[in-house]
């Protein structure tokens, strides 16, 4: 049966393909465990993925990203990439613990390259898992076959000091390197940058109206209204294989209010790099807007 095509929303401001949430690394501070590790382990071939893929409708501005867990653990990966239709931008999230020249042989950069203020190929780099000299050869040699790639680091308060001499090395070196906001609780201090003072304590729950700007699929095909429904393993509202499924671009029950993931209350950059997006918009939500940091 022919899926009918879905358009993505105006206001949306992301679409996230999670292929699988296993990974190859194991970091003590993995957004996608924040909460209760509750997530579908079943995936989606690559066929069903391109088959459900290929009926959204997006724009020039707001790409497919590919991510997990670790996508390129997905057997399907490099097919993926290569059958998804040419309209529909795409960008990766990876460790690159993959074959590079693999990948440099099979996909064309051109592909993974589209006008934007970031990189199509973002890179996270994660020092108490990984070696930073042999990462930067692997982005100097996908930089050289003319892909865009950058690196991102996490700036964990354990490991700050590291990320940024490790940007300092990357940008000598020609890479772009990025930082990104660590969120979550070390040593009894919460950071991040939240719009919803207290949504992600995990201390209470409560039942309010929530509406997304983005599109996210977990491994089977499931969407789901937030990051904290993908990583428990709540209902979703439907699957992007499913023939009947239509995006509703609609407020939704949510009753975990207070077991969100911070992914989805953070105040962050939108696709544009501008300061003061959250992925989702709460009604009447207890304790209102309130901006809080570790740092």
């Amino acid at each position: 049966m022919e899926l009918k095509l879905i358009k993505i929303p105006d206001h949306y401001n992301y679409i996230a393909a999670f292929l699988t949430l296993a990974c190859n690394l194991n970091c003590s501070y993995c957004i996608n465990r924040y909460g209760t590790e509750g997530y579908v382990k079943k995936r989606l071939t690559g066929e069903e993925w391109v088959r459900g893929l290929n009926r959204i409708i997006s724009r020039d501005d707001l790409p497919l990203t590919l991510q997990g867990g670790e996508p390129s653990l997905h057997k399907d990966f490099i097919y993926l990439i290569n059958n998804l239709k040419p309209e529909l931008h795409i960008d990766i999230l990876t460790n690159l613990q993959f074959d590079v020249e693999e990948f440099i042989k099979k996909v064309d950069p051109k592909r993974l390259r589209r006008n934007a203020p970031y990189a199509s190929i973002r890179v996270s780099y994660h020092p108490e898992q990984m070696e930073l000299a042999p990462l930067v050869e692997k982005v100097l040699r996908m930089q050289d076959a003319g892909f865009s790639i950058g690196i991102w680091g996490v700036l964990h308060p354990s490991q700050e000091d590291i990320v940024r001499k490790a940007q300092e090395d990357c940008i000598k070196r020609g890479i772009d390197f990025r930082f990104k906001e660590f969120l979550g609780e070390h040593e009894g201090v919460m950071y991040g940058t939240f719009k919803y003072e207290g949504a992600c304590s995990k201390t209470f729950t409560e039942t309010v109206l929530c509406k997304t700007t983005e599109l996210i699929m977990g491994s089977d095909g499931s969407v789901y209204k937030c990051h904290s429904d993908l990583y428990e393993g709540r209902e979703p509202v439907g699957n992007i294989i499913d023939p009947a499924f239509e995006l509703q671009d609609i407020y939704r029950v949510c009753d975990a209010y207070g077991r969100c993931n911070p992914c989805d209350i953070k105040v962050k950059t939108n696709r544009f790099q501008q300061f003061g997006h959250t992925s989702v918009d709460i009604k009447d939500a207890p304790g209102g807007f309130k901006v809080k940091s570790g740092y």
